[in-house]
């Protein structure tokens, strides 16, 4: 402790370690996808424009995929189930741009709003990060063998 003038003041180093933060990080991304995938099912007629027409009954796959994202963000919550629905969120990914692509691909409006192309490449972007910082988070992939017990420096005054 140090004292200041009249005042007393204790500043102290507190340590939080890659993990705490991947652990964190895991349960508010979870309820995030949570969140939306509960959307799909509240505004299913948002999302259906950008279903592509090749799969038909658009209102059965934003219900599925509404689905898929609630399982994924539960699972991801979970420590124990964290890789694994990281490769599940992946792939669910991967597989759900199609829907983006098929909205770019045929200039689809969404709420009366046609998206440019810079939109559309930043909302590529945007999913690819997305993807990275799950795997980063799941511990999967190139992130599988990095070393948890680094930690981050963080000051915090009392």
């Amino acid at each position: 402790m140090r004292n200041t003038c009249f005042f007393t003041r204790s500043v102290y180093r507190k340590s939080v370690t890659v993990h705490q933060v991947r652990h964190v990080s895991g349960i508010a991304l979870g309820v995030a996808f949570i969140l939306i995938g509960v959307d799909h099912f509240l505004r299913t007629a948002w999302y259906e424009p950008i279903v592509p027409d090749v799969l038909g009954r658009p209102g059965v796959w934003v219900y599925l995929s509404g689905l898929a994202e609630v399982a994924f963000g539960a699972a991801f919550i979970t420590s124990r189930w964290r890789a694994r629905a990281g490769i599940f969120g992946i792939a669910m990914l991967v597989a759900l741009y199609w829907a983006n692509l098929n909205m770019w691909a045929n200039d689809i409006p969404l709420n009366g709003v046609r998206y440019e192309t810079g939109w559309h490449i930043g909302r590529l972007m945007a999913q690819t990060l997305l993807i990275g910082f799950i795997a980063w988070v799941a511990e999967i992939g190139p992130f599988s063998q990095e070393k948890t017990e680094e930690t981050i420096g963080v000051s915090l005054q009392r």
